[in-house]
């Protein structure tokens, strides 16, 4: 079972949430911040249930903060839920700048707190998924290279990476733009025989038509006005190596011819040159335009697609991706962290939902950006949905009561209130409270678990800070 650390001065609270979370959790308990940071340390919990006001200064929020600040340093991972009172606002807002995952008013109801619990848990766990991952050998394989994914479409990819990187097949790599062809193309050549040689990327769409003949294959002396002397193209500096044509399906089909007949000839002829210039290279070719659709409008030749892309690997958009997302949004985190000197912590539970429903159009290339963004201009420990561009969080509100449409609701709500009622009429003592309302204690510890109810009493309501 996971490890869930509850700090709390108050006994009663302390085995009212052990009753309702013991099924789940292996539930660790303290009652002082010094006891806090010996289990702590012992134990390494992912999750902290922790109260600001502690002994011995319980009436304030100090040794709460303490408490806080000791544990982040230790294990800035941790996701620790603050516990406050209703009136604690400010002190709750803090608590979140300095790193805290979450907080949550007194006195909790245990259905709510057990949602925060378990997502608070599951996203320790895809952190420390992405760690380990991160560090393993598979990361840092050829066949990946710079690249990070854990999903089934980026294992795959991997997989086929490995596959015809040792050969000298053509490879065409097809995908939305900021997906990572570049990276695709550059994992083929480094675990490729040709790793040695060079690799020459050449950006087929950002070159005026009429540069682009003599950019790939180079020119002659006098061949053109300002051709002062003869130009190396980018397929000759691409000899023994790898050429990587991006957004090949840009290429001016007058090109195209000339492009076949090097593929299927393994010569070329620079501009305005009448000799047979023999290329050893790998050509790897990637576009994000639809290949199929512009086959069908004449902008693109049957012949050359079928040359280039013996092998397709498609790279899925960063929406599809899953968890990845989140993965790859802590690795950027690290990297400009270190970077740029910052020590932002972690995402907000807000921010996380963003990064999680945002469309991403621009890929894992805007990901990137809008975490370095965040990163520069951030103050704080947490990176919120407004740092990404996302809409700001809205100020946590109480749940709405909902409304009671049935007989069983009502008798339901009823019996909460009357516990709840005997509860604060007995200051929370259980077993009086049992005895007041004609039940055994078992039972009524029964009837708070059905209803999530832990208490707290008036008084300590009054004290929390």
């Amino acid at each position: 079972m996971e490890k869930l650390l509850i700090v709390d001065d108050n006994m009663d609270i302390r085995q009212q949430l052990k009753w309702g979370l013991s099924q789940e959790y292996s539930i660790l308990q303290a009652g002082d911040v010094q006891e806090a940071l010996a289990i702590f340390k012992k134990h390494h919990p992912l999750v902290v249930i922790l109260d600001l006001g502690l002994p011995p200064h319980a009436d304030t929020s100090e040794e709460g903060f303490r408490c806080l600040g000791a544990m982040l340093d230790h294990d800035p991972n941790v996701k620790i839920i603050m516990m406050t009172g209703n009136n604690e606002r400010e002190n709750a807002l803090r608590a979140i700048q300095m790193g805290a995952y979450d907080f949550y008013p007194k006195p909790p109801v245990l259905s709510e707190l057990m949602v925060i619990i378990s997502r608070a848990f599951h996203l320790a766990n895809l952190e420390e998924q992405n760690r380990t991952l991160q560090t393993s050998l598979e990361l840092k394989t050829p066949e990946s290279g710079d690249m990070i994914g854990h999903c089934p479409e980026m294992i795959t990819i991997f997989s086929t990476i490995r596959k015809v990187a040792t050969t000298d097949v053509p490879i065409l790599i097809t995908g939305e733009s900021g997906t990572g062809k570049e990276l695709v193309a550059r994992a083929i050549h480094n675990a490729s025989l040709r790793k040695n040689g060079p690799f020459i990327p050449i950006n087929c769409g950002a070159i005026p038509e009429n540069l682009l003949e003599s950019e790939l294959f180079g020119h002659e002396k006098g061949s053109f006005t300002g051709a002062h002397s003869t130009v190396q193209g980018k397929i000759q500096y691409a000899n023994k190596g790898s050429l990587f044509l991006d957004e090949i399906g840009e290429l001016p089909v007058s090109l195209q011819v000339k492009l076949l007949r090097f593929l299927q000839e393994g010569y070329i002829q620079r501009v305005g040159g009448r000799e047979d210039i023999k290329i050893d290279t790998r050509t790897i070719c990637a576009t994000n335009v639809d290949i199929a659709k512009a086959i069908s409008d004449g902008r693109f030749r049957e012949d050359l697609y079928y040359r280039v892309g013996v092998i397709n690997i498609s790279l899925p958009p960063l929406r599809e991706r899953g968890e990845d997302i989140l993965f790859l949004s802590q690795h950027f985190l690290n990297l400009f962290n270190s970077e740029h000197n910052k020590k932002v912590r972690r995402f907000s539970s807000a921010a996380i939902s963003f990064l999680k429903s945002y469309n991403w159009p621009g890929n894992v290339r805007e990901l990137r950006n809008k975490i370095q963004r965040a990163i520069i201009m951030s103050d704080a420990t947490a990176i919120e949905p407004a740092d990404l561009g996302g809409e700001p969080e809205a100020p946590p509100s109480q749940p709405a009561t909902a409304s009671i449409t049935t007989l069983r609701e009502a008798r339901d709500r009823a019996e909460q209130q009357i516990i709840l009622a005997a509860l604060e009429n007995q200051q929370g003592n259980i077993l009086k409270t049992a005895e007041n309302l004609g039940i055994s204690r078992p039972t009524l510890y029964d009837l708070m678990k059905k209803h999530g109810l832990i208490y707290v009493s008036q008084t300590d309501r009054d004290n929390q800070t």
